[in-house]
């Protein structure tokens, strides 16, 4: 039990007491008081005045006035209407502090007992990994992290999208213009070669297109159904039609693909030979990147078990077939539409992998929730999958969630994958990573330091400006991505945070450890030093309320709002200068429990602190 907690708890006793109720601590508002009143923490007594039958001041003043008598930890209180402000005695901020120092798990949760799966990740074996990725990864990398801090069992997966359509497009393209090309003759990481040739297609196939435009077949279907319609405008909407229709390179993927399902030996060990070289381009991504899954699922393993779940739909009369041999679901009573869950020859769509990657799961882990890290332009799909296993009457059903998030984009614009202007990871990381060399040697601060040395910093603190930057916004909101801005050391940034670290690292350098034991003495606290205990004793909440709403950004903002305070206090606050032994020890013990905490906090964001930067 933390000291936020327990103090909301000797409050809601006090109340139940003078009222005769059964208020519970969880219930109670109770935050810092703002700088331009007197107090250390403010209870609202707003909602509370009902159960005295009396106006919200005059609630408080009977609040504040047993508490002031009956807690020794209170040392004074002012009503301001509804709000009662609350100051402390010297004994609670000693106990706080002590009681966080002592506690080798502050923050971390009670253990749930309850396994919840967190899939991200997600990519496609056609293209390298870029910026949307990223978004996506640290996402799910953190929400991970903090749900294992909140007290969960979790599980980390990905679901890679091995096969399909757009897989035979880079296989199709390696196989009629690659001259045998490897990442060994090229010298190109294995991905970014197969994501070349899956640009080089979608080049060959606008031309093929451009082309067809001008035939008269083309034409004619213009005349018939352009109407009033521009002909570019409409050859514009006509793609997919042109691609499954009438395309000689849609033909030859598509028939690729059937070879695929029908397991045609040289079409596999072309997929096997191309798959491997993004698969290990990948792995390459995630070390930089710092993240790693429990088990990794593929497409290519978990579209046939979709199918046995469309036989039981079937079966179960929850799908049915049309005339021409094609699977659907009509949702239309859930104020959906009707929805293919396999095509006409046979072949799986998107939603069929789903059913059976979830299936497995299910078997493989038990897991009781599943969170899916995926993109908003797939909500409406999730909505699909999860309606579908609640009429399957799947038990995990009812405990599947889509955490959705917009799109990232950087200062330049959009990304289009298909016509290669794609901010590939790699580069991104890199950038960043040079940037953050950049800022450091204008600093001049890492002279004396060796090269390794100095590059491992670098990296610390790029990657820090990088996933912070990207984790501080809500997952929900749009952004644009900017990697100068995202190592300045004055903004709301990752290296800024390192900072405050760092400068706590080099007071402790100069210190005893035997310094910080004896500060109950110390009778001068001052608001910094509450300022910062306050802070830290909200922790454990803030871990928890990320967890319960899958909110990375609330810690990125409370390390953020922590570093700020000690910076000021820094600037404010003699340390090692204090002017007597007690509020030297009492400061060192303050700033190492920042520091512990700060640590802490960027740990769950995947950030890596510095000692020196």
């Amino acid at each position: 039990m933390n000291e936020m907690y327990k103090l909301k708890k000797d409050i809601s006793e006090a109340i139940n007491i003078l009222t005769g109720k059964d208020i519970q601590a969880e219930s109670l508002t109770l935050t810092p008081t703002k700088k331009e009143f007197e107090g250390d923490y403010t209870l609202l007594a707003f909602p509370l005045a009902r159960y005295f039958g009396k106006k919200p001041e005059d609630a408080a003043e009977i609040i504040g006035d047993y508490l002031k008598n009956n807690l020794e930890i209170i040392e004074d209180y002012n009503v301001i209407k509804g709000f009662l402000n609350l100051s402390f005695t010297d004994k609670y901020w000693h106990t706080s502090l002590n009681e966080m120092i002592s506690n080798q798990n502050y923050g971390k949760g009670e253990h749930k007992s309850k396994k919840v799966m967190v899939e991200y990740s997600s990519p496609n074996t056609n293209k390298p990994l870029h910026l949307g990725h990223i978004r996506n990864i640290l996402l799910g990398w953190s929400v991970s992290q903090v749900l294992e801090k909140a007290g969960y069992d979790v599980i980390k997966t990905q679901i890679v999208n091995d096969r399909g359509i757009a897989i035979c497009k880079s296989m199709l393209a390696w196989q009629k213009w690659g001259k045998g090309v490897t990442p060994e003759s090229s010298g190109k990481k294995g991905d970014f070669l197969v994501g070349d040739f899956y640009v080089l297609f979608d080049k060959k196939f606008n031309d093929e297109y451009l082309e067809w435009q001008n035939s008269d077949i083309a034409l004619d279907i213009y005349k018939e159904n352009g109407k009033e319609i521009s002909k570019e405008k409409f050859f514009n909407n006509y793609k997919n039609e042109y691609f499954n229709k009438f395309s000689i390179l849609g033909a030859e993927a598509r028939e690729m693909l059937l070879k695929w399902e029908q397991k045609d030996e040289e079409v596999i060990k072309l997929w096997e030979m191309m798959n491997g070289w993004v698969l290990q381009g990948f792995e390459e991504t995630f070390d930089k990147l710092g993240v790693y899954f429990d088990k990794s699922y593929f497409e290519s393993q978990t579209y046939q078990s979709g199918k046995s779940i469309v036989d039981e739909g079937l079966r179960k009369s929850v799908f049915y077939k049309q005339s021409d041999g094609s699977v659907w679901i009509n949702l239309e009573d859930a104020g959906m539409d009707k929805k293919l869950v396999l095509r006409s020859d046979g072949t799986s769509v998107y939603i069929t992998q789903d059913m059976g990657t979830a299936d497995l799961r299910f078997k493989d882990f038990g897991t009781e929730k599943m969170i899916y890290v995926v993109g908003d332009e797939q909500e409406y799909h999730f909505k699909v999958l999860f309606e579908i296993m609640k009429r399957l009457e799947r038990p995990y059903a009812r405990d599947m969630y889509h955490l959705s998030y917009g799109m990232v984009e950087l200062p330049t614009g959009k990304m289009k994958s298909r016509e290669g202007k794609v901010v590939d990871a790699d580069d991104l990381i890199a950038e960043v990573i040079n940037e953050a060399e950049k800022s450091a040697k204008e600093r001049g601060e890492l002279e004396n330091t060796t090269k390794e040395e100095r590059g491992e910093i670098y990296e610390k603190i790029g990657m820090a400006a990088l996933k912070f930057f990207i984790l501080k916004v809500n997952p929900k909101r749009r952004m644009i991505f900017n990697p100068e801005e995202s190592v300045d050391l004055q903004g709301q940034t990752g290296p800024y945070i390192q900072n405050a670290f760092v400068r706590i690292k080099s007071i402790l350098r100069k210190t005893e450890k035997t310094e910080t034991k004896n500060f109950d003495n110390y009778k001068e606290i001052n608001k910094y030093e509450k300022s910062l205990i306050s802070t830290l004793s909200g922790y454990p909440d803030i871990i928890q309320q990320a967890a319960n709403e899958l909110e990375p950004s609330l810690i990125a903002n409370f390390a953020y709002d922590l570093a700020k305070k000690y910076h000021k206090f820094y600037s404010e606050i003699r340390v090692l200068g204090a002017k007597n032994i007690e509020a030297k020890n009492f400061r060192i013990a303050l700033s190492n429990m920042v520091a512990d905490i700060l640590e802490d906090a960027m740990n769950l964001l995947g950030i890596k602190m510095p000692e020196r930067m």
